[in-house]
């Protein structure tokens, strides 16, 4: 079983934008090419309603309509992990048999928040998503947005249900994901979470990257995951320098909006993020279009095929 979910959570599993119409609705056949513009890219796997999927911004009703969306899309072709992290556990439970039912391949949740919850209490949370369905659940670690710190105390806790397979790591701090990953063993599976640390991560013991940025120019993780594989250390850190100069001009300009003006222009109109995340303005176009220049420029180096 180890083996089995090492293969199918391993390398570069896109965190997918939401797709929206003029409304402000879900908009479920751009869902779906965006699926399958992403797979036809090569990533290993779809993260659907995670932050940069603006899943917490969402009803209920909507993120299930998204998750089948790509479900559809997808086919069974790459693994499939919805994020079920809700204001509520009652609302986390509900998406978790859904994803089950819908045919997702794992379930993920961030901690709750706000309230300032102790340990005790995100675990009940965490235990909950998993009594109630089947599939394997990977937590969603991000202090930086949730205030949540997890001791090695409580991950050694979790451990005792099987149906932990891992954790997402978003935090630079990549001690403590060599720690964790010590902690769990063999059978505990590691998700770098920041896009620039994706070959640190890597070495240091992820099994896979997670990453919003990645929708945006998938050819250069896919690039970096193989050259890491291969050994070619030296091309893989040349191309995490590049992929980190493009995320510095993203964030400059806001990093979900960017992004979704990004992939725009790569062919898919995902929409704009929702309110009260900030929308891209007009005076970024030029920068906007920079980037996509820049993106396009190493993507062809990497296929010489693309126009």
């Amino acid at each position: 079983m180890v083996q089995l979910y090492s293969n199918k959570f391993s390398g570069v599993h896109v965190a997918m934008n939401s797709c929206y119409d003029e409304q402000g609705d879900i908009a479920p056949e751009a869902a779906k090419r965006l699926t399958r513009f992403l797979i036809d890219k090569g990533v290993s796997g779809l993260y659907v309603g995670g932050g940069t999927g603006e899943g917490i911004l969402q009803s209920v009703e909507e993120r299930q309509i998204m998750l089948e969306a790509v479900l559809e899309a997808n086919a069974g072709r790459v693994t499939v992990t919805a994020h079920i992290g809700a204001n509520t556990t009652k609302e986390s439970v509900q998406l978790a048999r859904h994803a089950e039912k819908a045919g997702a391949d794992a379930v993920s949740s961030i901690p709750p928040f706000y309230y300032a919850y102790t340990e005790e209490a995100v675990q009940a949370y965490w235990d909950a998503m998993m009594d109630s369905c089947s599939l394997p659940f990977i937590i969603y670690y991000i202090p930086a947005a949730t205030g949540f710190h997890m001791s090695p105390a409580m991950l050694k806790a979790m451990l005792a249900n099987q149906k932990l397979l891992g954790m997402k790591m978003t935090t630079f701090n990549v001690y403590e994901l060599q720690q964790f990953k010590a902690i769990g063993g063999e059978r505990f599976l590691l998700f770098n979470g920041p896009d620039q640390q994706y070959l640190a991560g890597r070495v240091m013991g992820a099994s896979a990257g997670i990453g919003g940025t990645y929708g945006a120019m998938p050819e250069l993780f896919v690039r970096l995951e193989n050259e890491f594989l291969a050994g070619n250390i030296a091309e893989a850190q040349r191309l995490q320098f590049v992929i980190n100069e493009i995320i510095t001009d993203i964030r400059a300009i806001g990093l979900f909006a960017a992004v979704k003006e990004l992939v725009k222009l790569r062919g898919i109109d995902c929409g704009k993020p929702r309110l009260p995340l900030p929308t891209a303005k007009a005076s970024d176009g030029p920068a906007i279009r920079d980037i996509y220049e820049k993106i396009m420029k190493h993507v062809r180096e990497c296929e010489p095929s693309v126009t």
